[in-house]
């Protein structure tokens, strides 16, 4: 069904080809010839709106902002086919970004990655958020149709923001655009700093969230117990794979094993967890112990939660975007990428003048 999806979606993308081309060619013959595309194929996924979108990347000579890079990183997709994503981002470079001088191509951010790539890179994760792209397989992405769909229209920053599945975890993602140019008026430096590091990291966890969500259930659960290790509650067990009773893992407070703690790890799309998955949890717990950890990628029902408060066990619950911050908090599941340096002055040095 995919397949038939995306071969529609061309196709409906090539008959906008088709007619866009007739009417130029009728309408603005000597632009048609301006712009060198005189002779168009019909199965090619170039058309006149395009071009002039190219036309428009190739006539700036500054590195690209990463929004501007929406649409190059689409055409290079629009094949249909997967890619690497470093094949994606050279091939995005060669395509549409070799007209840029020798010495802005190898520009490099402070933490020494090359500037251009990582702004291709950011526009990549937003796509992704946007439900423009998608990561298949790890490394690799491909065209969604709504990507396909997209690619005659020049996208700006906030038709990929206020896309229906754009992933948002905190309300402040949200303000409008004259109320962040008075918040980047009014801050210091450092608040720029701060606010950029929030962004990266918000970043992170809706990458994070999305994987967790597609990992293997098993090792999912693994997951959690490494980092309930991590946070310290001792050394795990993991109960078999089929009759555990619900129970996924059982942690030792104590090197005796007098203090245990059930874990339930249920790896979930869109489904809320509900109050019957509870109290089967609650059920599987023994006379051992009355203490529990239910963890979700997703969330809980309300019945849920209601009858995690009103237990005689002791539950925690962990929604989606809990575990995430947990998850980044203790660095399971992501590793430091780059470390930054701010400088003040040392007036201590200077007592002795």
């Amino acid at each position: 069904m995919g397949n038939f999806n995306s071969q529609l979606a061309m196709y409906n993308v090539q008959l906008k080809i088709k007619s866009a081309y007739r009417t130029a060619v009728q309408r603005h013959g000597e632009k048609i010839k301006y712009l060198q595309i005189d002779k168009l194929q019909y199965n090619d996924m170039t058309s006149i709106k395009y071009m002039i979108i190219k036309r428009k990347i190739m006539n700036n000579t500054e590195i690209p902002k990463f929004h501007e890079t929406f649409n190059p990183i689409l055409k290079i997709l629009s094949d249909g086919n997967v890619m690497y994503s470093r094949d994606m981002i050279n091939k995005v470079v060669e395509t549409f970004y070799s007209h840029l001088s020798k010495e802005k191509l190898e520009q490099r951010t402070k933490s020494g990655d090359i500037l251009i790539s990582n702004r291709i890179a950011w526009g990549k994760s937003y796509l992704k958020k946007g439900g423009f792209i998608e990561f298949p397989e790890r490394g690799r992405v491909k065209i969604t149709d709504k990507g396909l769909q997209s690619i005659e229209k020049e996208l700006k920053l906030a038709d990929v923001e206020n896309a229906d599945n754009f992933l948002d975890f905190y309300a402040e993602e949200n303000k409008n655009k004259s109320e962040k140019i008075n918040e980047i008026a009014n801050s210091t430096p450092q608040d720029l700093i701060d606010v950029g590091i929030t962004q990266i990291e918000n970043s992170i966890k809706t990458e994070l969230l999305e994987k967790l969500k597609n990992i293997n259930p098993y090792y999912f659960e693994k997951v959690i117990l490494i980092l309930l290790k991590k946070m310290g509650y001792g050394e795990f067990i993991e109960t078999s794979k089929s009759g555990d009773g619900g129970i996924d893992g059982i942690i030792n407070e104590d090197k005796l094993g007098l203090d245990k703690i059930y874990i339930q790890a249920k790896r979930y799309g869109k489904n809320k967890v509900r109050e019957t998955d509870i109290r089967n949890f609650i059920g599987a717990m023994s006379g051992d112990t009355k203490k529990g950890v239910f963890v979700t990628t997703s969330e809980f029902h309300s019945g849920a939660e209601k009858k995690a408060h009103d237990a005689h066990h002791s539950i925690i619950l962990i929604d989606g975007i809990k575990l995430v911050e947990l998850l980044h908090l203790y660095n399971v599941g992501v590793q430091v990428k780059s470390i930054y340096e701010v400088k003040e002055l040392d007036a201590d040095f200077f007592e002795g003048e």
